[in-house]
């Protein structure tokens, strides 16, 4: 439940008791006792009654539960995002540009959109397309579409993104993802390498190019349309 400090307890209570009060006032003086105990029990009950209903109402409170997660959400979003630009993390997270049916050869397509065989795969590729990931380091999750041995990519993208002491990075394998709507990310899909990210079962992704992809969720990894499944035979 979100706090309340001491200056909005204050607002709180100046804004309760101000109409009441001011009617009291207005209406003890002139008057005899017993019209001064009706006009006190009148105020009592009024201002129970505003406290009941914006303050001690469970109904209330979830209202502001929901737009303080809201507004904290937004703020995460916003600070996440600045932290990839700060970062130069920006180097591929983008709109996803493949399209249902989509099967003509682009054996030079960059950031795992390549539409040759991959086979046979190697040992030392880790993942498999169909799992689902959570990024290590942004806390995303997203589901494997694609893999390339090593960072397909133009290299003037390549150095922004992998400093000299980064540079082995390049030829470790890279994976596309696509990320999940519930995160909230802002972006559609991801070109990662292997080390940032980690596989979780029993999560579901959602995506608009979900069934482009897949033809159903197993629990521990999604099943691969048959376009896909020619183009990762062993995955």
């Amino acid at each position: 439940m979100p706090r309340i400090n001491a200056a909005a307890a204050l607002q709180i209570s100046m804004l309760l008791f101000a109409l009441p009060a001011q009617y009291f006032i207005s209406q003890w003086y002139g008057t005899d006792s017993a019209e001064r105990i009706q006009i006190t029990e009148r105020l009592i009950t009024a201002s129970w009654s505003i406290s009941t209903r914006s303050y001690l109402s469970l109904d209330a409170w979830a209202n502001r539960l929901k737009l303080w997660l809201s507004k904290t959400r937004q703020g995460e979003g916003i600070r996440l995002k600045d932290t990839i630009k700060e970062e130069g993390q920006n180097w591929y997270y983008g709109e996803n540009k493949t399209k249902s049916g989509d099967n003509e050869a682009k054996p030079h397509s960059y950031f795992a959109e390549s539409t040759h065989v991959h086979s046979p795969k190697p040992e030392y590729i880790k993942f498999r397309v169909g799992q689902v990931i959570i990024h290590r380091r942004f806390g995303y999750s997203g589901v494997i579409v694609g893999w390339d041995v090593k960072a397909n990519t133009p290299e003037e993208q390549l150095q922004p993104r992998y400093p000299p002491v980064k540079q082995d990075l390049k030829y470790t394998p890279h994976y596309r993802i696509l990320i999940n709507k519930a995160n909230s990310f802002g972006k559609s899909t991801a070109y990662v390498p292997e080390e940032e990210i980690t596989v979780i079962m029993g999560l579901e992704v959602y995506h608009p190019d979900m069934e482009t992809y897949f033809s159903g969720y197993d629990g521990s990894k999604y099943i691969m349309q048959p376009w896909l499944k020619k183009l990762y035979p062993h995955d």
